[in-house]
């Protein structure tokens, strides 16, 4: 019932937070199918460690702005086609590239692109969308993309180290009442943390308090090595208390249907050394 005539595909993130329940990319894309519709996975949260594209996505995108530059000074975005959907054989729910393109003397995508493949979506989307809409990435935005992409690796596996250890001292501490990771789950979201980020689970790690708000305040402002930033995939370790910032404008019922609790905090677990980071989360716990 939520496929109808007039959907054109399925929009997800691998690791959406706040709940961070990794999203059922194979079988979510296996009904889309059979239907005609592909599936566009936003993996920003989990660059390296998930390969949407294995799992029968279509189409993954990224904001480079996280993880794959690392340094949150440069804003970017990058698109990647998998080359593996039938544009052509679904003509009905993609006209645009099924179609003359007058802006293009009437050239139809999906005919052009035959000597290459089945790329009609992404050759599109570069020679109209970004024409027109003028988004092209500044070319130091660029090169700092390049740059950090070179420590990915490195860099993904840190932040996940780093954020199983987090994880466990968070477990343990009195003032928690909830931790929010994926190896934290049970049932079939563990099941499908394990399936799909077999490279490790992410660096975004979220708790919530058992004092709610005033200890969620108190504890951002006792933080001494984390950043107070909205932003995640940061080599540096940030932190922000959703409800009180970028959920606020939500009202309570609101907020709880996001799953953002009063007391809830959600990390971005940096690089730096496990023990530093620990020390940091102890000390602005005893004040919250």
């Amino acid at each position: 019932d939520a496929t109808d005539d007039k959907t054109r595909c399925y929009y997800a993130e691998t690791l959406p937070n706040p709940k961070l329940n990794v999203f059922p990319i194979k079988e979510v894309s296996d009904i889309g199918r059979d239907l005609g519709v592909p599936l566009i996975m936003d993996n920003t949260a989990a660059p390296y460690i998930c390969r949407p594209l294995d799992h029968g996505a279509a189409v993954v995108m990224y904001s480079t702005t996280k993880y794959l530059t690392g340094n949150g000074t440069s804003i970017g975005g990058i698109l990647v086609d998998g080359g593996n959907f039938d544009w052509e054989g679904n003509k009905e729910r993609f006209p645009t590239l099924n179609e003359p393109d007058p802006s293009y003397h009437g050239a139809v995508w999906t005919e052009a692109v035959k000597p290459l493949g089945p790329i009609a979506y992404i050759l599109r989307a570069r020679v109209v969308m970004l024409r027109d809409t003028g988004a092209a990435m500044s070319p130091f935005n660029g090169f700092q993309a390049i740059q950090g992409m070179e420590t990915l690796p490195l860099r993904m596996e840190r932040h996940c180290d780093n954020a199983e250890k987090a994880k466990d001292y968070l477990l343990s501490h009195k003032k928690v009442s909830n931790v929010i990771y994926p190896s934290a789950k049970e049932g079939v979201f563990l099941e499908r943390a394990n399936a799909y980020l077999p490279a490790g689970k992410g660096s975004l790690l979220g708790f919530e308090l058992k004092g709610g708000k005033d200890s969620g305040k108190k504890f951002i402002d006792s933080l001494n090595l984390f950043y107070h930033v909205a932003n995640i995939g940061d080599a540096r370790s940030l932190a922000i208390h959703p409800a009180t910032t970028t959920h606020s404008q939500l009202t309570p019922e609101e907020q709880l249907k996001t799953g953002v609790t009063d007391g809830y905090v959600r990390l971005s677990i940096g690089i730096e050394h496990i023990d530093d980071i620990i020390a940091d989360l102890d000390q602005a716990l005893a004040k919250a």
